[in-house]
């Protein structure tokens, strides 16, 4: 890590806020949420700037990974403030179960919109798996239509 100004805490190469930010792609403020929040917690130079080390890039990189996986910023921060095994396994069922949903739903979609791609109908309405669908939803019997 390249060093910006006087070197930071203890000597070590440290980045002030704006470098650290663009580093990620962040804006400023979303550092200073996370900080907040009490996911990060950066030096102080000795007027005060924040500093961000080593340990720092880890966290951000760990927070990034963990916000694509869809965890909230306070799942992540539970995770952060445990290393208890069964305390971290009851804090990402839930999350684990609810990603479960969002791909069964997704992978509902996919076939709807598949089945379209492949219908050889004119109006889509009339293919057997729209059709099956519809029948799913509102409870009905999935009538037999001729080409």
């Amino acid at each position: 890590m390249k060093s910006t100004e006087d070197g930071g805490a203890g000597g070590a190469e440290t980045l002030g806020i704006g470098a650290f930010a663009a580093r990620f792609g962040l804006a400023t403020h979303v550092l200073r949420h996370w900080e907040a929040m009490g996911l990060l917690h950066p030096a102080r130079d000795t007027a005060g700037r924040r500093r961000y080390g080593a340990e720092d890039l880890t966290r951000v990189a760990t927070i990034l990974v963990m916000k694509e996986a869809g965890l909230g910023l306070d799942t992540i921060r539970s995770l952060s403030a445990t290393a208890d095994r069964a305390t971290r396994h009851a804090i990402l069922r839930p999350a684990a179960e609810e990603l479960r949903a969002r791909i069964a739903a997704a992978q509902a979609s996919l076939e709807l919109i598949e089945g379209g791609l492949n219908c050889e109908h004119e109006d889509v309405t009339r293919c057997p798996g729209y059709r099956r669908l519809i029948a799913e939803r509102t409870g009905s019997v999935v009538r037999q239509e001729s080409r």
